[in-house]
């Protein structure tokens, strides 16, 4: 075999390449292990490389778990492959444990035959003990139905960076390092791009700098130099439409999507908010924009946060708030507020478990009934939500067009998964950004006939446009646009406060009518039923929103490849519902709709269209798992057709 050099070591012989089309790789340690930094540097690679991806981080709630405890444990699992996939993956390939408790929490989502590399540093009595082992997994029979490799990550590590002059457990957080050289180097992973991030990262401290250097090089170097792992893998990029990518998490796209859409309709943005885990992140990016004219506010509390939005928004200003499920609770009366007032304001909900405190590190799809209906009195929004990472962009901006253009709140339904997720994501070209007018008020819109019996022209705040049913947004200060508005309800057109029964039916009707007109401009649904064209339509649709329409897609497609005929639609406006949904359900026997929750958008679907909608519910804080919902739709399918699928021959994680 022809010799190559390792980086920064003696030319070695080279090992054997096996090709693969896709692996998961799972990093997991104590919360103090730095496991977000290494699957998120390891990603990173892996994008620079050009593989379609995706990922979970997933960690604990609290800022520092006891040490070495099964709560305690942080993980990132990451999905790469030489084609398109739609999840993270159900189950990892690889699982790299740096302390007895990942170990445990893990393992048991591991598949037969997976391969572990484990630190064998901290397996000692006492933390097999706090992670509830008797006797140590390494040494019995634990593991026998595994590919396992001890490694002395630690040990090796401080070794490495011992020229450095650190204390022992400073060299020691290098070990997250080591075991990204190590993963880089079996993976054939670029490593130019981790050395520059290191060499930025720790600019400031030279030692620590050149430990974590030193260390990502060790492991390098020992993956290519020891016999312990004979062998190397190699997945190819993934074809992909021209043009320039990147990685990007949920919560950057969609901060990314709210700065475009302030650029496409002309207007200065104001965030008001209060952090709250896990939408704190479009705060940290927002604040980054001011050259976009982007204003962010950190408020004392959620209430003020909305109230500053919705000042702006009376300013002529785009006013954006974003929280959490709790924090919507708490803001709930201020978006009554913008309702009665009807003014723009787009409110982002990265949703996390609840009720209460909840998961606040964990993903759910629970505030889609509180999105629609959390609010006192008749007080409909549009709800939209975005379906990956990327599409946070695409739908931030969606958000901000409706919100702009319909004079209204938006409910923008994001969640934890989505946040903290990532993918490759197609930066857009600004040109194909569709252009957003916010047509201010800028002439009185009314003539009465005066005292003297003249005309008097002035300006009337509740006119609606014909098409849009949107009244006019008059910026204060523009003279003869003089106007009050206010939480009490408004007379038609001239906006004075009224009690009118009538007009309080009226009012609340076309409120009402106004959201629902959105509907009007919205394109007809895409519905993936590819058999039909062939004359042998489905029988069997899967219809969801948010985040599950990966999972969702990865099952069908498993479905499709073991001869079922399935058919996905996938919602991005739950409020109003696209016109032709109707319709697209009426066309299937049965209907299945996955939600992690205990089945709200079904109990939607099925008062709106009276459409025996099955419910596939999840409330555990994860990701559906494709693998488990395959075998639900392959059943339905079974059912309807009067058919035997052989979902093993599929492949559990085939195309997932």
């Amino acid at each position: 075999m022809p010799a190559r050099r390792g980086k920064g070591g003696p030319a070695v012989t080279t090992k054997q390449v096996k090709q693969l089309d896709r692996v998961i790789i799972r990093f997991a340690g104590d919360s103090g292990d730095g496991m977000q930094l290494t699957g998120d540097r390891f990603t990173s690679e892996s994008a620079a490389f050009g593989n379609d991806l995706a990922t979970f981080p997933n960690f604990p709630a609290e800022i520092r778990a006891p040490q070495g405890t099964l709560p305690g444990v942080s993980s990132f699992q990451v999905h790469f492959a030489d084609h398109d996939i739609l999840t993270p993956g159900d189950r990892p390939d690889v699982l790299v444990a740096m302390n007895p408790a990942a170990l445990k929490a893990n393992l048991g989502d591991l598949p037969r035959g997976a391969t572990i590399i484990v630190d064998t540093h901290d397996f000692t009595r006492r933390n097999l003990q706090k992670a509830g082992y008797p006797t140590n997994p390494l040494e019995d029979d634990t593991l026998a139905e595994f590919q396992v490799h001890p490694v002395d990550l630690t040990g090796m590590t401080v070794e490495a960076v011992k020229e450095f002059g650190l204390s022992r457990k400073d060299a020691a957080r290098a070990k997250n390092m080591f075991a990204l050289g190590l993963l880089s180097w079996m993976y054939g992973r670029p490593t130019e791009t981790t050395v520059e991030f290191l060499t930025r990262r720790f600019a400031k401290v030279p030692a620590i700098r050149d430990a974590n250097v030193t260390a990502f090089r060790t492991g390098w170097n020992f993956g290519e130099t020891t016999e312990a792992f004979a062998v190397s893998y190699e997945v190819k990029p993934a074809p992909m439409p021209a043009g320039t990518y990147r990685n990007i998490t949920g919560n950057l796209a969609l901060a990314y999507g709210l700065v475009a859409g302030a650029v496409q309709s002309g207007l200065p943005a104001l965030l008001g908010t209060y952090p709250i885990t896990p939408a704190s992140d479009i705060l940290h990016e927002l604040s980054k924009h001011k050259s976009f004219g982007i204003t962010t506010f950190q408020a004392e509390d959620e209430i003020a946060g909305i109230g500053a939005a919705i000042g702006a928004s009376f300013a002529g200003h785009l006013g954006i708030t974003t929280t959490s499920g709790p924090g919507i609770a708490l803001k709930s009366e201020a978006i009554g507020l913008a309702v009665m007032t009807e003014l723009p304001l787009v409110v982002v909900n990265v949703q996390r478990g609840g009720p209460s405190t909840g998961l606040p590190t964990k993903t759910e799809q629970s505030d889609l009934l509180q999105a629609m209906f959390g609010r006192n009195g008749e007080a409909p929004v549009p709800v939209i939500a975005p379906s990956s990472p990327g599409d946070c962009f695409d739908a931030a901006l969606e958000a901000v067009r409706i919100a702009v253009t319909h004079r209204t709140p938006v409910m923008l339904l994001s969640d934890g998964y989505l946040a903290n997720g990532s993918e490759p994501w197609r930066v857009p070209d600004p040109a194909e950004l569709p252009t957003i007018d916010p047509g201010f008020a800028t002439a009185p819109n009314h003539v009465s006939e005066g005292k003297d019996g003249t005309e008097v022209h002035d300006f009337w705040p509740y006119v609606r446009d014909a098409e849009t049913l949107a009244r006019p947004w008059a910026v204060p200060g523009t003279p003869g646009l003089e106007h009050r508005i206010g939480g009490l309800e408004k007379g038609d057109g001239h906006g004075n406060i009224s009690y009118d029964p009538a007009n309080h039916d009226f009012m609340v009707r076309t409120r009402a009518a106004k959201v629902a007109a959105i509907a009007d401009a919205l394109p007809p649904l895409e519905v993936d039923d590819p058999t039909a064209a062939d004359g042998q339509p489905a029988k069997v649709l899967v219809i969801g929103w948010g985040s599950t329409y990966g999972p969702i897609g990865a099952s069908v497609r498993r479905v499709r490849k073991a001869g079922g005929r399935v058919a996905q639609v996938h919602l991005r406006h739950v409020n109003p519902f696209p016109k032709d949904l109707g319709e697209v359900l009426a066309r299937y026997d049965k209907v299945l709709v996955p939600e992690m929750n205990m089945g709200q958008l079904r109990m939607l679907l099925r008062a709106e269209y009276l459409v025996d909608a099955i419910g596939y519910n999840q409330v555990n804080g994860l990701p559906i798992k494709a693998a488990d919902l395959s075998r639900v739709i392959a059943d339905l399918v079974e059912e309807v057709d009067d058919s035997t699928l052989d979902m093993d021959a599929s492949g559990e994680r085939s195309n997932a």
